[in-house]
């Protein structure tokens, strides 16, 4: 830990709530729209539709709301109400609409480090709705730079370490996923801590047999993040 210089933060369930929206969200449209389906097929069939359009349409509440659509579709056959449609498009605006919620701690740990460590912010997602979340967060003054990736995967920070214009050793990233946050990052040669959320997308989800020779540290609330740093 000695060697960082730059500290990335993750925004989505590291920062603040994001994934029990979108699950709140998964549920009224799977009730919305089964058709005599039962609920878990509706959710197995909008997750495989949700997979599928990554490469089309990234990550975040537009695309989530373009696969409910196409599950929709899908289920009725084609006819599905237009009336339907129209309450779907109301989840995502609903949905972009929530309030900020802070997790526990961040607010300290930002004031304790700022002053200490170029503090950035690296997550994933649409990039107007990512904006939009950090400005009504109030953290923006926190941070020396922020990063919107298309993904999080290896090359993705390569990409920004050549941007910061430090060692991948002089990075720490701070994240709740294993699959985004910590593996691509440890296999650069840069540092990183897990604060695991109460609730995980399935599509983060990783094996064991993916982090048996990974060395991280994991740590229950992100106040801990200041003890594991020099003095």
């Amino acid at each position: 830990m000695n060697k960082v210089k730059v500290i990335g933060f993750d925004a989505d369930d590291t920062l603040w709530v994001n994934e029990p929206y979108f699950r709140e969200t998964e549920s009224k449209f799977c009730n919305l729209i089964k058709n005599g389906m039962g609920l878990e097929e509706v959710t197995e069939k909008l997750f495989e539709i949700e997979i599928g359009n990554i490469p089309l349409y990234g990550y975040g509440t537009k695309g989530f709301v373009l696969s409910m659509i196409e599950t929709g579709l899908k289920i009725t056959k084609g006819n599905i109400p237009t009336e339907k449609i129209q309450a779907i498009l109301e989840l995502g605006k609903a949905q972009m609409n929530k309030p900020i919620e802070l997790l526990d701690g961040v607010v300290e740990v930002l004031e304790e480090l700022q002053d200490k460590y170029r503090l950035i912010v690296a997550t994933k997602g649409d990039l107007l709705d990512q904006e939009r979340k950090l400005k009504k967060s109030g953290l923006l003054k926190y941070f020396h730079h922020i990063e919107v990736m298309s993904d999080k995967q290896e090359g993705d920070y390569q990409k920004l370490i050549r941007n910061l214009d430090i060692k991948p050793e002089e990075l720490l990233m701070v994240g709740n996923s294993l699959k985004s946050d910590i593996l691509p990052v440890l296999q650069l040669g840069g540092r990183a801590v897990h604060v695991p959320y109460h609730t995980t997308w399935e599509h983060e989800k990783v094996g064991d047999s993916e982090t048996q020779n990974a060395t991280y540290t994991k740590i229950s609330n992100i106040r801990e993040l200041l003890a594991l740093l020099p003095a």
